[in-house]
């Protein structure tokens, strides 16, 4: 996916029926697709976190899916803010805390 402006990245807590639906699985390939760098991982409390790196508006078009979220998914809130994050390549799923 062909993206522009500036780079930003994202620290994202999706909560609602968000694990045992794919929704770290289904974020992964949605970043990767929009070639975005970052994380995803269920927390204990049952929410999913991820941080999200990349052109501006592929960050901003993957919080925007993030309220939908794979189809199993009830998503009843996407809380999003502006961090500054180590670089990491690629987007990985990362074990639960």
């Amino acid at each position: 996916m062909a993206t522009t402006g500036e780079s930003i990245q994202r620290r994202l807590v999706i909560s609602g029926t968000v694990q045992g639906v794919s929704y770290r699985a289904w974020m992964a390939a949605a970043a990767r697709t929009r070639g975005l760098a970052g994380w995803v991982r269920n927390r204990r409390d049952g929410t999913v976190e991820a941080v999200v790196s990349g052109p501006a508006d592929a960050v901003s078009a993957m919080v925007r899916d993030c309220y939908s979220g794979p189809s199993a998914a009830r998503v009843s809130a996407v809380h999003s803010e502006t961090i500054v994050a180590p670089d990491v390549e690629g987007f990985q799923q990362r074990p639960t805390v």
